[in-house]
């Protein structure tokens, strides 16, 4: 591992790098997303992408209640993390990349624009990328340009909104049900009161 950060190092520079729980983060802007993934796939032999999702970091290290506990009990976001990580933007697009020859994995994380986020498809880089962008287009709203069927995956054709977002509301915006006079299925504002739960810590 520590062979292939300095070789990281050398072509992406150091501050992309973050190395933290035994594993490698790379950091690389959305317009060099592409360049980036065919180097990594061509000279650092990651043939493989695991992975593709979405983040959202809204409210990030924010707590919504105040705890008292130790780390082997009930926490929110509790341990170590990286202070480089500042999160200057709202969404990022995170890659996790095997390459089998040398046994090696990587992730690679990219912060798009939150007015627009938008970023190139890797899917001619990786094409199991097509399902998985997909995916963080129907839940986070991100688009991948040159994608060659971006549509929802896992929700209704006509949901609105981006259930993954931590700004969409646990309970949803609509509800739907079968409807006898119709004859169809309809749609209707949520019917039940919003609940946001707060966990109880049970100690001996």
């Amino acid at each position: 591992m520590q062979e292939l950060k300095e070789q990281l190092v050398e072509e992406f520079g150091k501050s992309n790098i973050i190395d933290i729980f035994d594993e490698l983060t790379l950091t690389v802007g959305a317009g060099d997303i592409i360049k980036s993934c065919l180097k990594l796939r061509d000279t650092f032999f990651f043939d493989i992408l695991i992975d593709l999702s979405g983040v959202d970091y809204l409210t990030y290290g924010q707590s919504e209640w105040n705890t008292d506990v130790s780390s082997s009990g009930f926490g929110r976001a509790c341990g170590k993390y990286d202070e480089k990580d500042t999160h200057e933007q709202r969404f990022a697009v995170v890659y996790h990349l095997l390459s089998v020859s040398t046994n090696k994995r990587l992730r690679v994380k990219s912060y798009v624009n939150e007015a627009q986020p938008m970023i190139e498809s890797v899917t001619n880089i990786w094409a199991v990328a097509n399902w998985y962008e997909r995916e963080a287009f129907d839940l986070f709203g991100i688009l991948f340009k040159n994608h060659c069927d971006l549509r929802r995956i896992l929700t209704d054709y006509g949901f609105v909104g981006h259930p993954l977002r931590k700004d969409f509301p646990l309970i949803g915006e609509v509800e739907m049900r079968y409807d006898e006079e119709l004859g169809r299925v309809v749609y209707e504002p949520v019917s039940i009161e919003p609940n946001v739960n707060v966990p109880r810590v049970i100690r001996k």
